[in-house]
């Protein structure tokens, strides 16, 4: 499976390398809602093929001829959040082609929901880690190079939003790393590892070079956001997350912590500032799993009565109040639009507010 042949790297060197069989990878087609019938005939695949890449008909069709026309593409960040700013572009434009960058990258991409406007890799291995010795080369010669692993894994969800200045793109990334499960250490377990914000700029950056920007002015706009410092914390007040930005910006910076913190976004009403999340069930969640799975860290979702409730039973909704003096309230309610427990409010605005800075 091709990894970063397209794109030179900005900082970091990636190789990545997904450890869902190549069957699993869905066509590349475009919906047809988003599209007209003829554009849609050139983005289905043969049977076969796992990347764009592997066919050159496919590989030019991700390529839209509008790329190199693009006004502008600029990345913007708040606190430790960075996203794009694609300018004049729908996301029914991008789409493809954010789809074929993540394919070269290595990447399979698991499930998708255009309507929405949500993509979400499997898990990769970024096997640039790796030691590039004679004994890695070796067993890779003999069909064993599986043998060497870093012990980490990466999963990305994408989100696409269009605004009056043209499509936002957010990359949220997820990470897991393998650790012994006891002092024997005979068994391993998989357990949450911290999201990597210099990780989704740096992949934010080749996206833009995929759009046609040029190297050096890619990792201009990566290392300007590097420097920024970091956003003060936003307080909680009277169960609500006090935000000091106006709504729009508030909106992005919301949807994109949603994202971290595990929570699936199935419906969204700006003009009403609603979000409608349930919390996400990793596939390392099982009975099997004694660590608790990737998503163990998010013990807080409880009912009234403290009792655990399974994420496939709740779901919520992120309401987003405009202040006056340009400054916005988050709430978090239940799907009917009810107030929660104190102790649950809380906890989930910790959460929030930890990934809001």
């Amino acid at each position: 499976m091709a990894a970063c042949s397209t794109e030179q790297p900005l900082t970091k060197p990636l190789d990545y390398k997904s450890d869902a069989p190549k069957a699993t990878v869905n066509s590349l087609e475009v919906p047809p809602d988003l599209t007209t019938p003829q554009i849609q005939n050139k983005y289905n695949l043969p049977g076969g093929v796992t990347t764009a890449s592997a066919d050159p008909a496919v590989a030019a069709a991700a390529s839209p001829v509008a790329i190199n026309q693009l006004d502008n593409v600029r990345m913007e960040r708040a606190g430790t959040q960075r996203w794009l700013l694609v300018g004049n572009k729908k996301a029914a434009e991008l789409w493809p082609v954010l789809k074929a960058f993540w394919q070269e990258n290595g990447f399979v991409i698991k499930t998708e929901d255009p309507g929405v406007g949500i993509m979400e890799t499997d898990w990769a291995e970024n096997r640039a880690k790796l030691p590039n010795d004679g004994l890695r080369k070796l067993l890779e010669t003999v069909g064993l190079g599986s043998v060497y692993s870093t012990g980490e894994r990466d999963k990305f969800r994408i989100r696409l939003e269009n605004t009056p200045q043209g499509t936002e793109v957010y990359f949220s990334h997820r990470g897991m790393e393998e650790i012994y499960a006891d002092n024997s250490k005979t068994n391993t377990i998989w357990q949450a590892r911290p999201t990597d914000p210099n990780l989704e700029a740096e992949l934010l950056g080749r996206f833009m070079i995929r759009l046609g920007m040029t190297e050096e002015k890619a990792k201009a706009q990566v290392q300007q956001t590097l420097a920024k410092p970091a956003k003060p914390q936003d307080p909680i007040v009277d169960g609500q997350l006090q935000l000091a930005d106006g709504f729009d910006r508030a909106w992005r910076r919301v949807g994109l912590a949603l994202d971290r913190v595990g929570l699936i976004v199935t419906d969204r009403d700006r003009s009403q500032g609603l979000y409608y999340v349930k919390p996400a069930k990793g596939e390392t969640d099982s009975k099997e799993d004694s660590g608790g799975g990737f998503w163990s860290s998010l013990a807080f979702w409880k009912s009234s009565d403290g009792k655990s409730v399974k994420p496939t039973e709740q779901e919520y909704r992120i309401k987003l109040v405009e202040q006056s003096g340009g400054n916005t309230t988050l709430q978090i309610q239940d799907k009917q639009g009810k107030p929660l427990s104190d102790e649950f409010v809380k906890a989930a605005l910790g959460k929030l507010q930890t990934e809001l800075q």
